[in-house]
């Protein structure tokens, strides 16, 4: 498991929410949901996969998540997710018409039914509420509503009126003589109703449960007493969708301690399709809120309408931003708002821990190797780690550490010039290479320089430095019969002992790790399984120039063995053909 993603997880709250999994590009390649994010985000990390899940979790190297209200709303907001990304791994969940909406039609006759679509577009007109995780969920409250209110359901125009209008499940549309007013008030109520006002259809409930009880028909009020369920089901699921088909963002902010935490909800045609998190130092904290969203929509999509708390400064924003802002009271925009600022808190909370956490692992850790070493300023480290195959493609890598943090810019990569496993002189070229390069180009020395080994690297590395008047402390790595690190040894090679449970133990663990990944990738480009060009750049005297000759006029290594010391002369000097050749012989 990755560093941090274990970070991460343990910070992870245990409450309902969406997940989306990143590749190493950032790009999602899952989204899933969950009643516990924490529970179920650490499910695919502590214990062994198979098959597809097992491919995802390899591919996996960050995770995002955003809070819900309950495990509905973040079902709603997984597949809007799911329609917007597609991500790679997300199989089962990419045909719409596997989630059922619930359609309202006007006109001729009031009527409701279960439909799928897979774009729908404002000009369309249609009155879609959902969509809904099954079509069972969708059909149930149909049929409830079609029981509480005389709705057309019957198919066709019969000529006369059928039996639901004889037991009063229909206000008898086939015969044409509606009461306008009834029609319009039940339109109003289940409209209301679908949008999330469950308070009608409640008492409209109850009333029936009631009428039930009083006819001794108990089956039949227990029957409705559970369609409750259903109701609160539905009502749920409203707070995180608009129905309007409208752009809009919704920005919730969390203060405290001097900090404050953004976050920002993008609602495309009235679904949540994702969000964005930040947090930054604030002195004048309402007005640096409203800098933020103002330079925010500088660089961004200004939507239709942005919903805000009324703690902003509405007016002056508009004058600055071109669009409408709303500071809701009630009904769903307030609970979006809600959920804005709910998970702006959290993700205050966990960045604040990590960051506390990363001050220990890194800024502490780095004091306290200053002070073992009797250093009073340690800013920057140089480490460097040597690597070979028998002797054939020596190489060497420096990465470089500053105030704790890895500073991936200043990364470098050596090609050594001698062609046998000997770290002594390995380690003199690349700290000569480097140091004198940096005293010509006058850049950054380090403050201390950290090599893989003891006493052998150490002095190389000191004959050099002393060589070019450098007074750089030099350290050493060293493993234990287990190749885990468990000695550090400084200059007059005395060794120390370091806690394996120390944040420093773990810092030099980790520079270590990096600069071995660093230099391990370097190596096996240049092998990259006996490439010409990289066989040709192992050859002393064989530059670019001649490389790119000798692959013009030869096109292959078996073309190149095949030729004869003459044939190779017409590119390269006498001396350097017979080294060719005889590299190339070597290998069979």
């Amino acid at each position: 498991m990755l560093p941090i993603i274990k970070e991460k997880l343990s910070l992870v709250p245990n409450l309902p929410g969406s997940y989306q999994m990143l590749d190493e590009n950032g790009t999602i390649i899952y989204v899933g949901k969950a009643k516990n994010l924490h529970r179920r985000l650490s499910s695919y990390f502590n214990r062994e996969q198979t098959g597809k899940t097992k491919r995802l979790v390899e591919d996996i190297r960050d995770f995002t998540y955003i809070i819900a209200t309950s495990e509905t709303e973040a079902f709603l907001i997984e597949i809007n997710l799911i329609k917007k990304y597609d991500p790679k791994y997300n199989i089962m969940l990419r045909d719409d018409k596997s989630y059922p909406y619930i359609e309202y039609i006007s006109k001729p006759y009031p009527k409701l039914k279960i439909s799928r679509y897979l774009n729908i577009k404002k000009k369309d007109n249609k009155l879609l509420f959902g969509p809904y995780p099954n079509a069972y969920a969708a059909r149930r409250i149909v049929n409830l509503l079609n029981r509480l209110y005389p709705l057309k359901k019957c198919e066709g125009n019969p000529k006369e009126v059928c039996l639901y209008y004889h037991i009063g499940e229909c206000l008898g549309y086939c015969s044409k003589k509606l009461d306008i007013d009834k029609v319009k008030k039940m339109e109003e109520e289940i409209l209301d109703f679908l949008k999330g006002n469950d308070k009608t259809l409640k008492n409209k409930i109850v009333e029936k449960m009631n009428a039930y009880s009083k006819n001794l028909n108990f089956e039949m009020a227990l029957e409705l007493k559970r369609e409750l369920e259903y109701i609160d089901y539905i009502t749920e699921k409203q707070k995180v969708e608009l129905h309007d088909l409208v752009n809009r963002d919704c920005i919730g902010y969390y203060i405290k301690n001097g900090y404050a935490s953004i976050n920002i909800f993008y609602l495309r045609n009235g679904k949540l399709v994702g969000s964005k998190n930040e947090i930054f130092s604030v002195t004048n904290e309402l007005e640096e809120i409203e800098y933020y969203i103002a330079t925010f929509y500088l660089k961004h999509e200004v939507p239709k309408e942005i919903i805000i708390s009324d703690e902003l400064n509405i007016s002056l924003l508009e004058s600055t931003i071109n669009t409408k802002f709303v500071c809701p009271k009630k009904g769903i925009k307030k609970e979006l708002l809600k959920m804005a600022i709910m998970n702006a808190k959290i993700n205050y909370e966990n960045e604040i821990k990590l960051l506390e956490k990363d001050y220990k692992r890194t800024i502490e850790a780095n004091e306290e190797l200053a002070k073992l070493l009797n250093m009073p300023i340690l800013n920057r480290i140089d480490i460097f780690d040597n690597s070979n195959l028998f002797g054939e493609y020596c190489v060497s890598g420096m990465v470089v550490f500053y105030n704790g943090v890895p500073k991936k810019n200043e990364y470098r990569k050596y090609k050594i010039s001698l062609d046998k496993n000997d770290d002594y002189h390995t380690m003199q070229e690349v700290i000569y290479r480097r140091y004198y390069r940096a005293l010509v180009d006058k850049t950054k020395l380090p403050e201390l320089i950290i090599v893989d080994g003891g006493a052998t690297q150490i002095k190389a590395a000191k004959e050099v430095l002393d060589s070019l008047n450098l007074k750089i402390k030099v350290v050493g790595l060293k493993k234990d019969d287990h190749h885990r690190t468990n000695t550090l040894v400084d200059e007059t090679l005395n060794t120390i002992i370091i806690d394996p449970t120390s944040n420093l133990f773990h810092y030099l663990t980790r520079m270590q790790d990096e600069v071995h990944r660093f230099t391990i990738n370097y190596h096996r480009q240049i092998r990259s399984s006996g490439s010409l060009e990289s066989i040709l750049k192992n050859i002393e005297g064989i530059g670019e120039k001649r490389r790119k000759s000798l692959i013009k006029k030869f096109g292959s290594l078996n073309k190149i063995k095949e030729a004869s010391i003459s044939e190779l002369e017409t590119i390269l000097p006498n001396k350097t053909a017979v080294l060719l050749k005889d590299y190339l012989m070597k290998r069979e």
